[in-house]
């Protein structure tokens, strides 16, 4: 075991890249205890990515990625700023809220930042804000994006842990309801402190189209449910609904409502059980090519085939991750390393409460320096096996990793979040840390109430399923 982990930090300390890490030490202890055949490591590489649910996450990254050359990301910002835009704060109002909607299409705090929060940033600036407190909303905001559903560590979290994923991404959406008022409640008091306005004229008119928006966006998911409830198919379900939207679209130009279709698809169509993950995430693509090759006609081949590039780049590290993680997550169990862990935990504490504390903190610590992928398929086998003796839900365990994981990638060493927005604001690394430091404030606040208060997480899962 201390060869397992000891050459494992090591290579981590020396800066060699984790999942490079993860292999190496596991290739160090079969060589050096012989306990295994070394085609061993192979097989088990091969294993971790043998998984239904894992096929979701090349068209997550890709959806997220057409959305992007489709125009999307811009009128989703258009209208948080027609939605929110004149309150207190407004620019950082209309920050969260654009990450909340463009959480449902990426759904990983990364590409939210790179994505939307290249122009929130932009905007901020040109309308005065510092680039202090521009870069601390972004950050704080792209952590919603894994908890609002979809999710891609909610994906390889429920693969691990053997837990449904379209439980968890239910479970996922009043935490991210709570961060979201939390966050907004944090940009309305440093407004107040600073006499700052809104940042565009209150209209009644502009608030009445948005709301209108909404109130569509949302009856889509509804008027599918009362069409199947009454015997229609899913799938004619669907389409019917559809094929009204893009009729009322075509004489009320709804470009909002077709931007905001995307995530309702994926969230609706996945939450409500109409799609598995992977199904759900073809649909949101299909529906983004739609947008951006007819509806808007802003793509083409050239950015069409950037868009397939970058997804193929993305998808091919977040796999390498798994398939190293795999291996020495396996080597953890079969040299009882992650039993040692259990029982040494357990011998500490038997109580739950005080066990989500320690592994709140554990999970904060590994956050901040391994990727969030890596995090999850490591520590899983360690922690699962105490969660469930100890009678803690892995629904709710599973939205306390992620947080903890999101709130990692905002903290050096590793924090890729900090480091997107540090070249993306053109600032230096210990300027955006010092910018985010106050935005930890309702992180910590919400991570300590999902963490203390189950029925956040539990009780949408719960409802839904005594609905069906």
């Amino acid at each position: 075991m201390g060869i397992l982990i000891g050459s494992f930090l090591l290579l981590m300390l020396l800066g060699l890249p984790v999942a490079l890490a993860m292999i190496a030490a596991s290739l160090l202890y079969i060589l050096v205890t012989g306990s295994v055949p070394n085609v061993i490591v192979a097989q088990r590489m091969i294993a971790g990515v043998e998984s239904f649910p894992l096929l979701a996450v090349p068209f997550f990254i890709l959806a997220g990625n057409l959305m992007n050359i489709a125009g999307i990301t811009g009128r989703i910002y258009n209208f948080a700023v027609a939605l929110v835009g004149w309150m207190k704060g407004g620019l950082g109002q209309v920050n969260i809220i654009g990450s909340v909607i463009f959480s449902g299409m990426s759904g990983t705090a990364i590409a939210d930042a790179a994505g939307l929060g290249t122009i929130e940033i932009k905007a901020m600036r040109d309308h005065g804000y510092s680039a202090e407190f521009s870069v601390g909303v972004t950050a704080a905001s792209a952590t919603l994006g894994p908890i609002i559903p979809p999710s891609l560590p909610f994906v390889i979290y429920g693969m691990m842990a053997n837990v449904s994923i379209g439980s968890l991404f239910l479970a996922g959406v009043i935490p991210g309801v709570v961060m979201t008022l939390m966050m907004m409640f944090t940009v309305a008091f440093i407004a107040r402190r600073n006499n700052w306005g809104g940042d565009a004229l209150f209209s009644w008119t502009k608030l009445g189209s948005a709301s209108v928006e909404i109130i569509i966006v949302m009856a889509f998911p509804l008027v599918t449910w009362l069409l199947t409830r009454a015997g229609v198919s899913v799938n004619v379900a669907v389409g019917i609904t559809l094929a009204a939207l893009l009729l009322a679209d075509w004489y009320f130009d709804f470009s909002a409502v077709m931007a905001l279709m995307a995530p309702v698809i994926l969230i609706g169509g996945m939450t409500l059980g109409w799609f598995t993950p992977t199904e759900a995430a073809m649909a949101a693509v299909i529906w983004a090519l739609f947008l951006g090759l007819v509806r808007y006609r802003s793509m083409t081949l050239r950015s069409l085939a950037r868009a397939t590039l970058d997804t193929i780049e993305t998808t091919a590290s977040v796999l390498f991750i798994v398939t190293a993680a795999s291996i020495f997550a396996w080597l953890l169990t079969v040299s009882q390393a992650a039993q040692l862990m259990t029982d040494a935990i357990l011998s500490f504490t038997q109580n739950k409460w005080v066990f989500l504390l320690l592994a709140n903190v554990l999970i904060l610590i590994v956050g901040c320096f391994i990727d969030t992928i890596a995090a999850i398929t490591i520590l899983v086998p360690i922690l699962l096996p105490i969660v469930l003796k100890l009678g803690i839900d892995p629904l709710h365990f599973g939205l306390i990793m992620t947080l903890n994981l999101m709130i990692g990638l905002l903290h050096p060493p590793l924090g890729m979040v900090l480091f997107v927005l540090a070249r993306v604001a053109k600032l230096s690394v210990e300027r955006t840390t010092v910018a985010i430091l106050p935005w930890l404030v309702p992180l910590f606040a919400a991570l300590i109430a999902i963490t203390y208060v189950p029925e956040i997480t539990l009780w949408l899962p719960r409802v839904m399923a005594a609905g069906k």
